[in-house]
């Protein structure tokens, strides 16, 4: 029925008419027989007569229209009986909707460290039965034997294409063993520059290492890993490993020149040189004790906090140090140190297994001072785009900072003067390594200005004589010799560097970059020409990037670009493969001590790589 009967009523002394229900007025219908009425003439009454009542009846109209038209609809888009059939049907294994789930659930796995088993935990399969009702749930050999292969397959095909282009790699290697289950582990992670000098970063194994681990063993390890990859030895600039002794004898073993990780290496020198000082290791004892029974007994955790609060200081609990990682020492340092009020205060209440004596809390002061440089370089080198350029740049700073005399020293002179003979002895002849020197002067950010006297011009000649040979490779690339580019940020006005604490790290770069000025020097030779405007130019900041310098360098310096682009690859330490081990604790853990290696390992792998996927995907 029209909308218009809502305005007007059918006259009771005769059905010829309409009677409006605002003016009274009575309407012909259009006729005389009931057959011939219509609604025009109510409509026009409404128009000339009551604009305000006919546009609320347009709109009652346009909304009964809408209402019948979705009426239709739904009565077009009811499914058939064979239709309601095949859609409460579950999908068969090889369907492309219960392939894609299936791929997504072994993503979890792999990302989120969780067991195969999670198919069969309850809240699992309720909500993907919820997202999706005609799913099956897989079984844990499925998963196992065809979802997680078939990714590995789709991932490592990905990252071997990237490798391909790679023209100079530099690998991290290290061993790890399982404290849940017997299992060994042999790492291999790769980085590279590719051709606009974006650092790439892969992990290509982490498989099992069975028997015993000799270097011999490892070597042939080694060999099968690069085989797999289609990696030559050529294409290897460095395998970045620890100190111990297998690995550098597996390394010249296979044949690829290697490197031992500089944070190891501080590890070393801060635990001989300092941290096995008499007075330090009784300071650190107590302060162990007294950590440890914080740690073993909730009761005292819990009356430690009311009496943090009571002094308004921040509630936070103390840090336990690890054997193997000397800055966990100086973490545990720092936390007994902070806390210092709230400890004494305890100690007044209620008892402690041992207390530090007023000496002993000096030690501690002193020492998170002398420290303080060592953290700071370690966190330097364990960045993600920290280089082999950074090894001689942060041990003659440091040298530097501890050779110097200060009043702050009284108490720990013996540890500074152990930890400088320390830091001499196991840094000693890094200037004169190749794969140090060149990468230190290829880095925009330091260039020949951290290099002792005597030691400058040697690193020079290296440089000289690895372009020449790299150069007369590589003549395919343009030259160009012209003035630096508008985007060159070795030309840039440079802000000054921020001020930091007398006597810091940073201090001792910014005092020896300051010191050596740049001597202009005649050259002959296009190459030779290159390298000594490169050099001639001032450095860029600390902060900067050494790899988006190059980027828009290029062009002016091509020769020392490749060079670059070789020796820059090049990590500083071994910490990819130490955070790859991390992961995979989480991998064999207890829960999963009993996961096949070849599993765990695909795992990782999807685990590490699958966001270059991600990546490449974003970019198309």
């Amino acid at each position: 029925m029209s909308a218009v009967w809502n305005y007007f009523k059918v006259c009771t002394s005769d059905v010829k008419f309409a009677i409006c229900n605002d003016c009274k007025a009575a309407v012909p219908r259009g006729g005389t027989k009931p057959s011939s009425f219509n609604t025009s003439n109510l409509i026009n009454h409404l128009k000339l007569n009551h604009p305000e009542i006919y546009a609320a009846f347009v709109n009652q109209s346009n909304e009964k229209k809408q209402q019948g038209q979705a009426a239709v609809a739904v009565k077009k888009t009811q499914l058939t009986l064979k239709d309601c059939t095949e859609k409460k049907q579950k999908y068969a294994k090889d369907h492309p909707r219960a392939k894609a789930i299936n791929r997504k659930i072994i993503e979890c796995i792999a990302l989120d460290n969780q067991p195969f088993s999670i198919v069969q935990d309850a809240g699992f399969t309720k909500l993907v039965e919820f997202l999706e009702p005609r799913f099956t749930m897989p079984n844990r050999r499925y998963l196992t034997d065809v979802c997680l292969p078939e990714l590995y397959s789709v991932v490592y095909n990905h990252v071997e294409k990237l490798i391909v282009d790679a023209v100079y790699i530099s690998f991290t290697t290290d061993i790890w063993s399982s404290s849940v289950s017997q299992v060994s582990m042999l790492s291999l992670t790769a980085q590279w520059l590719d051709k606009d000098f974006a650092l790439k970063k892969a992990v290509l194994h982490s498989q099992e290492c069975r028997g015993s681990h000799t270097a011999e063993a490892i070597a042939s390890a080694f060999e099968g890993m690069f085989e797999r990859w289609g990696i030559p030895k050529e294409n290897v600039h460095v395998v970045v490993r620890d100190n111990a002794r297998n690995m550098a004898k597996a390394a010249s073993e296979f044949g690829v020149p290697s490197l031992p990780c500089m944070a190891h290496t501080l590890q070393l020198a801060v635990n001989g040189g300092a941290l096995t000082q008499r007075s330090i290791a009784d300071a650190l004892a107590v302060g162990r004790r007294v950590v440890g029974h914080f740690k073993h007994s909730p009761l005292a955790c819990s009356r430690f906090e009311d009496i943090q609060k009571e002094l308004n200081m921040s509630v936070k609990k103390l840090q336990q140090d690890v054997s193997t990682r000397w800055n966990s020492t100086y973490y545990m340092m720092q936390s007994l140190v902070e806390q210092k009020r709230a400890l004494s205060a305890y100690a007044a209440d209620y008892e402690l297994p041992t207390t530090l004596t007023a000496s002993q809390w000096g030690i501690m002061e002193k020492m998170i001072t002398l420290l303080g440089p060592f953290e700071q370089l370690t966190r330097d080198i364990s960045c993600a785009e920290a280089t082999a350029a950074d090894v001689i740049p942060g041990v003659v700073s440091l040298t530097r900072l501890l050779a110097k005399t200060d009043e702050s020293d009284k108490g720990v002179q013996t540890a500074k003067h152990a930890l400088l003979e320390a830091v001499s002895k196991r840094f000693d002849g890094v200037q004169t390594e190749p794969l140090y020197a060149i990468a230190t002067m290829v880095d925009a950010r330091y260039k020949d200005r951290y290099f002792d006297p005597d030691k400058k011009e040697e690193a020079r000649n290296m440089l000289l004589k690895v372009v020449d040979e790299m150069a007369s490779v590589g003549n395919g690339q343009r030259e160009d010799a012209a003035g630096a580019s508008a985007d060159d940020p070795g030309q840039e006005d440079q802000d000054p560097p921020p001020k930091k604490a007398k006597g810091s790290l940073q201090d001792m770069y910014q005092e020896i970059l300051t010191e050596n000025d740049v001597a202009t020097q005649a050259t002959t030779g296009e190459t030779a020409s290159q390298v000594h405007a490169y050099l001639g130019e001032v450095t860029i900041l600390k902060t900067a990037c050494p790899f988006k310098y190059w980027s828009s360098t290029q062009m002016r310096f091509p020769a020392l670009a490749r060079v670059a682009r070789k020796y820059l690859t090049a990590p500083c330490t071994s910490v990819d493969s130490e955070r790859l081990f991390s992961a995979v604790s989480h991998v064999i853990d207890e829960k999963r001590n009993r996961i096949h290696c070849n599993n765990a390992e695909m795992l990782i792998f999807i685990q590490k790589n699958l966001p270059l996927t991600d990546m490449d995907k974003g970019k198309n």
